[in-house]
């Protein structure tokens, strides 16, 4: 092999890693997978542990930069979403303002 092709299989193997972390970090940022028994409830994620986001400046899941952030989810057990006090107020089953 000559340091030519040595330097284009480098090259090749390179980019074949770059493109496969870009693919792992997309498939990270989506939003966490429904889970059966949970509602998404909005305003009571803390920052960075949301299951996803929601408005301009975030992605998704782990992205909220603020602590009970109404535009951000996080799942909790079906129906105890509206009896959960945050600082903010309660949680709620629809995005707010924060």
């Amino acid at each position: 092999m000559t340091a030519k092709d040595k330097m284009a299989s480098a090259s090749l193997a390179g980019a074949f890693a770059t493109a496969l972390t870009l693919l792992a970090s997309q498939a990270s940022a989506g939003p966490a997978p429904a889970q059966p028994g949970k509602d998404k409830c909005y305003g009571v994620a803390l920052k960075g542990q949301n299951d996803c986001a929601a408005g301009a400046g975030t992605t998704c899941a782990g992205t909220s930069k603020v602590d009970y952030d109404g535009a951000h989810w996080k799942y909790v057990a079906k129906g105890t979403c509206d009896t959960i006090t945050t600082p903010h107020g309660m949680g709620s089953m629809t995005p707010s303002k924060s």
